[in-house]
């Protein structure tokens, strides 16, 4: 039976690839995968950012959750995925209203990416050739009840980063232009990555994303040897790679489909919400979105290890990653963000 973890993902011209590297075989960088884990179980967080040297996974991580997740009910042929004949947008020209199976969406928005490109436009070829005014649908549209990745997120630029804050604020693309008047959904789990050095991220944008991690190179030997031999092993033959690292990814995906049932059923207690508060008063942090976001981790990681209440374990193991990049710069701390927030959780929640 096919399943998930070894579907091929075809590329821009129909033809099928190879398959994606499964998410249990990355070796290290715990924080990155349980970010990315937590998001699947509750995407409501707000997606995750990833910071630090490049070839560290970030994008296969990224590809392997998407190819770990249950496929997605959707309309054929319905360019925003629509999960039932009721809900197409009133532009689209979907041919068959046959519900299907499809892949989560993973859509690359790359730097240098026209606005058309981003929101859509009016599609010339057919105002040519038939006289009509028709939506040419973009990448948002694509990404829609899926994951919008953004490599070098920090080198975007300010118009694209602007359209980005409208979109993850309402939840929805509104195109007003060329005598065209479209909207569409556009929910997705946001994911970009950086180099800390190539340039700080606007903090509207910042503030938008949900988690934030860093990672690193691996400092010792046995690791990056290991790094190494998987993907040695992956590129000499992926079907076989694949097939042992099966059962593992289907234990994660088990463990993601059964915390997405528990989630609302995992009770936050007054302790936890007095936790919340407390921490985020220490730290400094601007506005409640810290807390709302730090509870909603801390939930879904809850959920995602079976208990039936936030505990305050929960908020401390998520604390760093939903807090570190919503703090003001202290000229006075030689310290990093997550160094902070690390030492304030442990004088906040002994």
């Amino acid at each position: 039976m096919t399943t998930a973890v070894a579907r091929l993902q075809p590329s821009a011209s129909g033809a099928k690839t190879r398959p994606v590297f499964p998410f249990s075989a990355i070796v290290g960088q715990e924080d990155m995968k349980l970010a990315l884990l937590l998001t699947a179980v509750d995407p409501g967080i707000g997606g995750v950012l990833v910071f630090g040297d490049r070839g560290t996974g970030k994008s296969t991580a990224v590809r392997a959750l998407a190819a770990l997740l249950p496929e997605i009910e959707a309309v054929a042929g319905c360019p925003v995925s629509s999960p039932n004949v009721d809900m197409i947008p009133d532009w689209a020209t979907v041919l068959s209203t046959e519900v299907v199976r499809k892949p989560t969406p993973v859509v690359d928005l790359p730097l240098g990416v026209s606005e058309d490109r981003v929101v859509g436009a009016l599609d010339i070829e057919r105002a040519i050739s038939k006289g009509e005014k028709a939506f040419e649908p973009g990448l948002l549209a694509r990404a829609n009840r899926g994951y919008l990745y953004i490599d070098e997120c920090n080198l975007l630029e300010d118009h694209i980063v602007d359209l980005l804050l409208d979109v993850a604020q309402s939840g929805e693309n509104v195109v007003e232009r060329d005598g065209l008047s479209i909207r569409h959904p556009a929910r997705f789990v946001l994911v970009g990555s950086g180099n800390p050095e190539e340039g700080d991220l606007r903090p509207q944008l910042l503030d938008r994303f949900g988690l934030s991690v860093e990672v690193l190179s691996p400092r010792d030997v046995e690791t990056r040897v290991e790094v190494i031999r998987r993907r040695d092993t992956y590129d000499a033959d992926p079907k076989a790679f694949l097939e042992e690292w099966r059962p593992k990814d289907m234990d994660i995906r088990n463990q993601i489909l059964e915390a997405r049932e528990r989630l609302p059923k995992v009770e936050a207690p007054n302790t936890a919400l007095y936790d919340c508060a407390a921490l985020c008063i220490a730290l400094g942090s601007d506005g409640l979105r810290g807390e709302l976001t730090l509870l909603r981790s801390a939930r879904a990681l809850a959920a995602l290890e079976g208990a039936t209440a936030v505990g305050r374990d929960h908020l401390k193991r998520v604390a760093t990653m939903a807090l570190s990049h919503r703090l003001r710069r202290d000229p006075l701390d030689e310290a990093g963000s997550t160094a902070r927030v690390a030492r304030t959780v442990e004088e906040t929640l002994p």
